[in-house]
């Protein structure tokens, strides 16, 4: 979403949207959702990460990835790339390649929030990856715009729970 659209969501949407929280019920569509791409596409393994470097889900082939570094390598690379976009104009690239000798990395952002992290080999070839990562990155972002529309959000965090929690926060320390 560009800046000049986020400026004009009220703080709490602004914050909704930031730190959209995936439920159970998110996940298990994400992992589906997931477990098709890597079944059309024929790619080992398929990371979804926000843009802070945790890993949301995960599905394929992991052997001995260290899961945890490669999510924050990940994201780095991310930000640091979304730099040099902004140095040569642009607002953002929403897609990098990584070829190795013998694997390769697809990375796709996905709907302003999340990078699509995929691993893949000489058992298909980058033009299936991106071709399917594409369509998975729109169907992913349906997702996300579900989760965001999401009208059974805890009432506990509602408008009320800022004030509340100053007056709790004043009571213990007076």
């Amino acid at each position: 979403m560009a800046d000049k659209n986020k400026k004009k969501m009220s703080q709490n949407e602004r914050l909704r949207h930031d730190r959209l929280t995936f439920y159970k019920d998110d996940v298990d569509r994400i992992d589906k959702l997931l477990a098709e791409f890597l079944r059309l596409s024929g790619a080992k393994c398929a990371l979804l990460i926000d843009k802070e470097g945790h890993l949301v889900t995960k599905r394929g082939e992991l052997r001995t990835i260290d899961i945890d570094t490669i999510s924050a390598l990940v994201a780095g690379s991310f930000a640091a790339t979304k730099e040099m976009a902004r140095l040569l104009g642009e607002d953002e690239f929403t897609a990098m390649f990584h070829q190795g000798e013998r694997d390769n990395i697809q990375l796709s952002l996905v709907g302003d929030r999340t990078l699509l992290t995929i691993l893949f080999d000489d058992r298909t070839t980058v033009g299936m990856v991106r071709l399917y990562a594409s369509e998975t990155a729109k169907k992913l972002a349906d997702i996300y715009k579900d989760a965001m529309n999401r009208t059974d959000v805890d009432p506990g965090l509602g408008e009320a729970y800022g004030s509340d929690a100053k007056k709790t926060l004043d009571k213990l320390f007076d």
